[in-house]
Parts: C-alpha cells; sequence; structure tokens
C-alpha cells in the first residue's frame, strides 16, 4: 500500500458532507474509464458542491427537464446520471430527454421502473451513454430488460434491496449493480456482501444540516451577549 500525503482541506470547507467511508470496500463500476462506488442521491446544488461522492445520481419524481439537467451538470464537479423518466415521460419523449443529456455531458441516463421495454430499447439503441435501469421489486423481469439494453441496474427496494441483488448476482455474475446502502454501515456492508458494485448514499437534506449549524449559532449568540 502506498503513504498517502496530507489530505488537502480549506478552512471554509469543514463542514463538507462525506459518504460512508464504508462504500470503498464495493468494487466500484467503470465507466468511460472512471472507477464509480459511490453516488449521492441528490438534486441539490449546494449538496452537489459539497459531497465528496464519486458520481450523482440526480432523479426527481417530476416531468425530466433539460433546463435541470443543464443546471446539474454546469454545477457538478462529478459524473451525473440523470433522469430520462420513462413511466408518465414515456417513449420518444425519453428517447429526446436521453439524447439531449448525453449532448449537454450526462455520464449516464436513468429510467424508472415504469418503463417499457420498447422504450429501454429505443433508449439503448440512440444512445452512447449507459442507460441505468431502476429496479424497485422482487418481480422485475431482469433477463428482459438486460436484453432490452439496460447497462446498468440500479436496485432500490427498500430492505429488500439486499436480496434482489443477491439473486441477479447469482444469475448474471458480471452484470454491474447499483444499489441503495440503507441508513447505516452495516445495511451499506450487507448490501455490497450480496453483490452490489456501487452505493447510493441519500445524504441529509439542507434543512436537517442547517438545524446543526443554526444552533450553534445561538449558543455563540448566547455567549456574547
Amino acid at each position: 500500500m502506498k503513504e498517502m500525503p496530507t489530505a488537502i482541506d480549506g478552512t471554509l470547507r469543514k463542514s463538507f458532507l462525506r459518504v460512508p467511508e464504508v462504500i470503498r470496500e464495493c468494487s466500484g463500476i467503470n465507466v468511460f474509464g472512471k472507477r464509480i462506488k459511490s453516488l449521492v442521491y441528490t438534486t441539490d446544488l449546494a449538496i452537489i458542491r459539497n459531497v465528496n461522492a464519486d458520481a450523482i445520481l440526480a432523479v426527481y419524481p417530476f416531468t425530466p427537464q433539460p433546463i435541470i439537467t443543464q443546471a446539474l451538470l454546469l454545477a457538478s464537479d462529478v459524473p451525473v446520471f440523470t433522469g430520462v423518466g420513462g413511466g408518465l415521460t414515456n417513449g420518444l419523449r425519453s428517447v429526446m430527454l436521453g439524447t439531449n443529456a448525453e449532448i449537454q455531458g450526462a455520464i449516464g441516463v436513468v429510467v424508472n421502473a415504469p418503463t417499457s421495454n420498447e422504450t429501454l430499447k429505443s433508449l439503448s439503441d440512440t444512445l452512447d451513454i449507459p442507460v441505468v435501469v431502476s429496479v424497485i421489486s422482487d418481480d422485475c423481469d431482469i433477463e428482459g430488460r438486460i436484453k432490452a439494453g439496460a447497462s446498468i441496474l440500479n436496485v432500490s427496494a427498500s430492505k429488500d434491496t439486499p436480496k434482489i441483488v443477491a439473486k441477479i448476482r447469482k444469475e448474471y455474475p458480471k452484470f454491474p449493480i447499483i444499489a441503495t446502502g440503507g441508513p447505516t454501515d452495516d445495511t451499506i456492508r450487507e448490501t455490497i456482501k450480496a453483490g452490489a458494485n456501487a452505493i447510493t448514499w441519500t445524504p441529509p437534506t439542507v434543512p436537517h444540516l442547517f438545524k446543526g449549524v443554526m444552533n450553534s449559532y445561538r449558543i455563540n449568540v448566547e455567549h456574547h451577549h
């Protein structure tokens, strides 16, 4: 093991968010020569600029908008996987959004669980960047997804995640799997053991982080009076 030099941190960036160290234990997924182990699940630009994740998973529960993708890609200093719908936003529109995301510099696109295999196939035929397919329950037809052109599976099935990851891993030993790690180091480790190659981490929200800051400000103000 080579010795690491002293880490460099700015005085003002002490409140930087760090993904759980345990995520380093997974293999990572190589996308265009970049090894990605940790993905932060957020669309918050302030968090994107202040977190040490390898990549951003930017999916949100509204119709995808190119202006949002543009803002995320402009602000992020790490690769961004961006949502292109697939359920409500299907077929041609998803392909247009995907093409747009690729042109703007996204490293990959994410389609949601209700996406049809036809839409998935159109996307994977059209795009040169990976298409990530979300898997949210055990009844997903994995073989159909892979045949239709999924490049990566993103398992987000709450507490069933490790079980589903293990099942996919058994059938497809080499297929790239991203999965949600859950709230603790132990749940993350369990997901990695099940066969996840990369882990998505949900950061605390800005209001939640502010609570701590505000409390320390209040204490300081009280001290000064």
